[in-house]
């Protein structure tokens, strides 16, 4: 039996999640897809992920396994949708699961799946019950595991940093 939880980022653990983001870079490279492949995320972005209190590590029998960033309030990407629509539903502010990535070493063992679930467990504590994802059109893995965790594909979203069409997910929580 595994131990597995979710806790806040520290500062310690940055070279931790620049080497896991720096793994699933190259496992997107590898599949072909055109996601993270131009700088994006950066340190300085995984750095201020945790100055800002938003960074999660999945902890895996002691390890940082996995990492995530809990966005809160809206993020003005997925303010205007590029195709589709929110649903009617929708609260004011939400929160958006961002630069979610698992230790190639240890994919295939559903623990993005597990760090989604929990990433909804703290919004819900946070008081958000409106949860966002988005990922690229061709990072058909993501699409999977957002889809078998109840997320419902919305339409499509421009990303700013790098004006890539994304597609958006949202799950109501109740």
């Amino acid at each position: 039996m595994s131990n597995i939880y979710l806790r806040q980022a520290t500062l310690d653990d940055l070279p931790r999640i620049i080497d896991i983001i720096g793994g699933a870079k190259k496992t997107l490279r590898d599949r072909g897809v055109d996601q993270w492949q131009v700088g994006y995320p950066d340190e300085k972005i995984l750095e201020q992920d945790i100055q800002e209190d938003i960074s999660y590590v999945l902890i895996l029998d002691g390890e940082v396994v996995g990492v995530a960033a809990l966005q809160q309030g809206y993020d003005k990407n997925y303010q205007d949708m590029t195709s589709g629509s929110w649903s009617k539903d929708s609260d004011v502010t939400y929160s958006i699961i961002h630069r979610i990535a698992v230790e190639p070493g240890h994919q295939g063992q559903h623990l993005s799946a597990a760090l989604i679930q929990q990433l909804l467990t703290i919004s819900h504590y946070l008081g958000y019950s409106d949860v966002r994802i988005d990922t690229h059109p061709d990072n058909l893995v993501m699409q999977h595991v957002i889809t078998s965790n109840g997320f419902v594909e919305k339409g499509t979203i421009t990303m700013d940093e790098d004006h890539g069409i994304r597609k958006a997910y949202q799950i109501l929580l109740k």
